[in-house]
């Protein structure tokens, strides 16, 4: 497990052992979480999203902290720091994740108030992850979305817009400019 350039958020790589039959993974240990993050982290919900090829989800930043892997397929993800008052403000880390090339075989420990999105490279794709709040129980106030094109985040999305496969939400949100400046 690595300490990435985001405050809080985790890379967690995960063992893997494949033969003739299939393979093996342990995708992520809740004790070692537990221990770097300095906070329990109890499982109250799994989610589970399929996406197709150049699918691209928004950065959403949701009331509770989340563990996530990539169980099938391959997809680019970006995350960016979404809190004002964290050291890394505006921050943004990327990974590709799943199977195929250039893929990290690991998880990422995201905590609350980092915004994650991604962008399917391969599909379908399966992206599961665990959370520690059950989705009507969670902290609304951390709920937000932040535009995939923002200027400030800048992320370099592998997939030309015109192609994304995008959601109305997706498509309207609003810049960290705009969010935060307003206030």
């Amino acid at each position: 497990m690595f300490k990435t350039a985001i405050d809080g958020l985790f890379f967690v790589e995960k063992s893997f052992h494949e033969d003739e039959r299939g393979f093996f993974s342990e995708i992520g240990r809740i004790p070692e979480i537990e221990v770097v993050t300095g906070q329990p982290f109890v499982i109250k919900q799994i989610n589970h999203a399929r996406s197709n090829k150049n699918v691209v989800r928004g950065i959403h930043a949701e009331g509770w902290n989340k563990f996530i892997f990539v169980t099938n397929g391959r997809c680019f993800c970006a995350l960016a720091d979404l809190r004002p008052e964290s050291s890394t403000f505006k921050s943004v880390q990327t990974f590709v994740l799943g199977f195929g090339e250039g893929a990290l075989s690991g998880s990422l420990y995201v905590p609350m108030g980092v915004g994650n999105s991604y962008a399917v490279l391969d599909g379908p794709m399966d992206y599961v992850y665990f959370v520690d709040r059950l989705y009507a129980d969670r902290n609304k106030s951390g709920d937000m979305a932040i535009s995939l094109f923002d200027p400030e985040l800048n992320i370099p999305w592998p997939i030309a817009k015109e192609e994304m496969i995008l959601s109305e939400r997706d498509k309207n949100c609003i810049t960290l400019k705009e969010k935060f400046d307003s206030k």
